[in-house]
């Protein structure tokens, strides 16, 4: 055999080998799923042998990757291999996180933040107790000067000052006639019973007249405003419970449009009210509509935003479209003069939320979860042809895939609730921590809102203003703050100094440093209301989170029903008031320290990763001080995809932690120390690479 011959052998050998080695490392870099069937008879609750076969190392092939190939620990942009999810969060940057489509979708929520605004604090003006009035008798209208009419009417308090709610049972008739030459009908001395004939105000520039004056609600019927708030808020509940169901079956653009047309006709209902009955019942229409008339529209829009400017745009909606109409709410009514005006012109503009279906996308994730995956291709090609972006067949293609296989977990899939949670002890603490939270901060926020509206009556609007400024400098400190000193310590630093403020309120004697400590602690409020949800939405696991956050949404309406009760303690004095919002601010900056950090934390997705959530979490950790991890043995986590419920309480999901020290490594999954020793073990071979992935939700 001649040279060139064996040069020629060696070289196809050589050729073969690398062929070879070229085919292993493409087997390698493809996740493959390969669970063997079910046996008949197997429960889903039995224990699980997961073998993981994982290569020692990945190729490091970047020197051969061309510019569109994504490393093997990345989603690619537009082209993958692999079975793995390609959901909304990984098509946005394709189509563009923040385009001429977002930035217009970004305009309208200017009208909903009216909208949030006027359905939340019209009711507070509505129902504004004058502060200085006394008995009316109609007798002696014709009697000159307003003092003398006292006198003959009106019996003086201890301190010598004349009643609000007492006047002299006499015969006032024909008084009149001779009262200017008979002195002798003063007597200070007779009996005295409440008043019949309604009230006369004093306010010089009586510049807004409010139901509580028209149906006087005053004295002994002081409480009947105070009934219409706690109403109001029975009515956010019910819809707060019902709203989320009616939006799953008929979208969130029909949630939206119902919920507008409430608040429409709960305001007319409100401007024609003729009695405590028909006010009440149009407030508790218009309660019903509070929550939904603005999430839903907040949530269709930034569902199409993507995830890098997610929170910016988020806090922006809040600080640019809310907050200044927070502001001017006060001088709005001031304008119109009268309660039934101010609810009459006020629900205008809650037209336009009836339009919006017409200029709103529907939302995108609703129409995959119903299978309409059609239409919602059509709205993100739309968004992609607004914003200017090509996106590549194969992608939407890839996607509507990814859709479809979710699509059918959901409809196939175990169905959990909130109350899966309470199954396991660590997340049922959980849980009970957020709800005691939530409800903490909704109450002090929402009294420290209303505080504003008693505290000083004089400059009224004046202070009512200043109070709801204070949110706006709030907004961007906040999220200044929270991804550098992490939730925990901000939620508990945050509402801390609110019921702190409070506190020092409550004690100081001078008018001027009340209302400086009650604007700081609603400064402090806000903040604090700002982390709540979102906090409890990253403790919760991804398989219940939507319905736990909305349980623990609704929660906090059901403690709002206690601040209309606590502002009536200003009645007799604002120093309880202080001292009670106080004292319940500092309760919730101490539930805040018994819960977990989230930020840089790998968030659980299901009830067995939210069971083991933070176990390693030291209490003093802070996120801008290193880890605070308590030591323990090392464990190399990957990120695999299994696409299997693995237990009762798990569903399905894309993301799920597997712990590997080497390549066949035989680990048992248990679904909780509850497990039995009679269960069948079910073996299950998943081969996988390091990669991300989120759920198509």
């Amino acid at each position: 055999m001649s040279k060139n011959e064996d040069r020629k052998g060696s070289d196809q050998d050589e050729e073969d080998d690398n062929e070879n080695e070229k085919k292993k490392k493409e087997s390698i870099r493809k996740p493959r799923f390969s669970p063997a069937p079910i046996r008949p008879g197997q429960s889903d609750d039995d224990e699980v042998n997961v073998t993981y076969v994982e290569p020692d190392e990945v190729a490091d092939d970047s020197s051969n990757r061309s510019w569109w190939q994504s490393p093997p620990d990345m989603l690619p942009s537009f082209s993958w291999d692999g079975p793995d999810y390609f959901d909304f969060d990984d098509l946005l940057p394709v189509i563009g996180e923040f385009g001429r489509f977002q930035f217009v979708l970004f305009l309208y929520m200017i009208p909903f933040g009216y909208i949030a605004a006027f359905v939340y604090l019209g009711q507070i003006f509505m129902t504004l107790k004058p502060h200085k009035y006394y008995c009316f008798v109609p007798q002696l209208t014709l009697v000159p000067g307003e003092n003398l009419r006292k006198q003959l009417s009106i019996p003086r308090e201890t301190d010598g000052s004349f009643s609000r709610c007492r006047m002299f049972d006499r015969n006032y008739t024909n008084m009149h006639a001779s009262v200017a030459n008979n002195t002798h009908y003063v007597d200070d001395l007779l009996p005295t019973i409440p008043c019949q004939y309604g009230y006369v105000f004093e306010e010089e520039n009586l510049r807004f007249y409010s139901a509580t004056m028209e149906f006087g609600w005053l004295c002994d019927n002081d409480m009947y405003a105070t009934y219409s708030q706690f109403i109001f808020f029975v009515g956010s509940i019910l819809g707060c419970v019902g709203y989320p169901y009616f939006a799953d079956h008929v979208g969130r653009l029909g949630a939206l449009v119902s919920s507008c047309s409430l608040a429409i006709l709960g305001s007319l209902a409100t401007a024609a009210s003729s009695n405590f009955y028909a006010f009440s019942l149009a407030r508790l229409l218009v309660g019903a509509s509070y929550d939904t008339c603005f999430t839903m529209a907040y949530i269709v829009v930034h569902e199409y935003v993507g995830p890098n400017y997610r929170t910016v745009v988020a806090y922006l909606t809040l600080a640019l479209f809310y907050c200044p109409f927070t502001m001017l709410m006060p001088w709005m009514a001031l304008l119109v003069g009268n309660w039934r005006r101010f609810a009459l012109m006020g629900c205008l503009p809650i037209i336009f939320g009836m339009v919006s279906y017409f200029l709103l996308p529907e939302s995108a994730r609703w129409l995959v979860s119903r299978g309409n995956f059609d239409k919602a291709l059509k709205l993100l090609k739309l968004a992609a042809r607004q914003n200017r972006k090509v996106v590549p067949a194969d992608v939407l293609d890839n996607f509507k895939v990814s859709c479809a296989e979710f699509y059918q977990e959901e409809t196939k899939g175990r169905k959990f609730t909130f109350l899966s949670i309470f199954r396991r002890r660590r997340m049922a603490r959980f849980m009970i921590l957020l709800i005691f939270l939530w409800m903490t901060i909704s109450l002090v926020y929402d009294g420290q809102v209303r505080v504003a509206s008693v505290l000083d009556t004089k400059n009224l609007f004046v202070y009512f203003t200043l109070s709801c400024a204070t949110e706006l400098p709030g907004y961007f400190l906040v999220f200044l703050t929270l991804d550098r000193f992490g939730r925990r310590w901000s939620s508990f630093a945050f509402t801390t100094f609110s019921g702190v403020f409070s506190l020092i309120g409550s004690g100081m004697k001078t008018l001027p440093l009340m209302k400086i400590c009650a604007l700081a602690s609603r400064f402090f409020a806000s903040m604090s209301f700002n982390i709540g949800l979102q906090w409890a939405a990253e403790i919760l696991p991804t398989v219940v989170r939507g319905q736990g956050v909305s349980f623990i949404h609704t929660m906090g309406f059901v403690a709002m029903l206690g601040s209309p009760p606590i502002i009536y303690l200003s009645h007799f004095s604002v120093y309880p008031m202080l001292l009670v919002l106080g004292c319940i601010g500092l309760f919730g900056g101490l539930v805040s320290l018994l819960l977990p950090e989230t930020l840089n934390h790998e968030l659980p997705e299901t009830i067995s990763e939210g069971e083991d959530f933070a176990k390693d979490q030291r209490f003093w950790h802070s996120p801008c001080c290193g880890p605070g991890r308590r030591k323990s043995h090392p464990r190399h986590s990957r990120m695999g995809s299994t696409l299997r419920t693995v237990s009762r309480d798990e569903y399905r999901s894309s993301k799920l932690h597997r712990h590997v020290n080497r390549p066949d490594t035989v680990y048992v999954l248990q679904r909780s120390s509850t497990i039995s020793s009679h269960e069948r073990l079910s073996e299950r071979e998943i081969r996988t690479i390091q990669f991300n992935t989120s759920d198509c939700v």
